[in-house]
């Protein structure tokens, strides 16, 4: 079972953590790990974008000029892809990119994730994480109590209204909880700061 320190919110060790190897042990799978960042970021596109084909933009009702005689290409309308103002070849049209994948995919790559951390040494498991009213400077404290200067994932066990206040402010650093965590989230930020708590919520869920 991997062991990790077990801090306070003061930055200092209080004792040491076992976690499942089941969970933050596994071997790191790569090729999951990309399929499941890509299919993170296709499900958050808007798929919104639109532009319109010949028979969608205006004008265009007549025969510009005559078939023969003028010397110019023949022309049926000035409203030809060819022509400036014209319609567009195959346009984008709003669409759907959203697709799923098999639940054991899923589970596995933000296992692999969570134990890239363990590996790569960048998980700080915290004994707590207690914040009596919203106020940026205590999410500042806490980040220079355990020397984290780059961009961090902090996760509780429940959704935090106060946690979630003080870092909102903070553009790197982005707070969830246990059952929110993604694949894409845990990659994107250098340093996992999890409580306790929820590093038994998650191994209670992956287990």
């Amino acid at each position: 079972m991997p062991k990790v320190a077990l801090y306070n919110s003061k930055g200092e060790q209080v004792g040491e953590v076992e976690l499942k190897e089941e969970v933050f042990g596994v071997e790191v799978n790569e090729a999951i790990l990309h399929d499941v960042v890509v299919n993170h970021l296709a499900n958050r596109r808007q798929g919104n974008s639109s532009a319109k084909t010949r028979s969608e933009v205006s004008g265009g009702g007549r025969k510009p000029f005559r078939q023969k005689g003028t010397g110019r290409a023949r022309a049926g309308t000035i409203r030809s892809p060819l022509w400036r103002k014209g319609g567009i070849v195959f346009p984008p049209k709003p669409r759907s990119y959203k697709y799923s994948l098999p639940k054991k995919v899923r589970r596995l790559a933000l296992k692999s994730a969570l134990s890239s951390k363990v590996l790569d040494g960048n998980i700080i498991v915290l004994e707590g994480l207690q914040i009596a009213e919203p106020k940026t400077k205590e999410i500042v404290g806490l980040l220079a109590n355990l020397k984290v200067d780059s961009k961090a994932l902090v996760v509780t066990a429940e959704a935090d209204t106060a946690v979630v206040k003080s870092a909102r402010n903070m553009p790197r650093v982005t707070p969830t909880h246990a059952n929110s965590l993604n694949v894409y989230d845990v990659l994107n930020h250098e340093k996992l700061i999890i409580t306790r708590d929820a590093v038994t919520k998650v191994e209670e869920v992956l287990a």
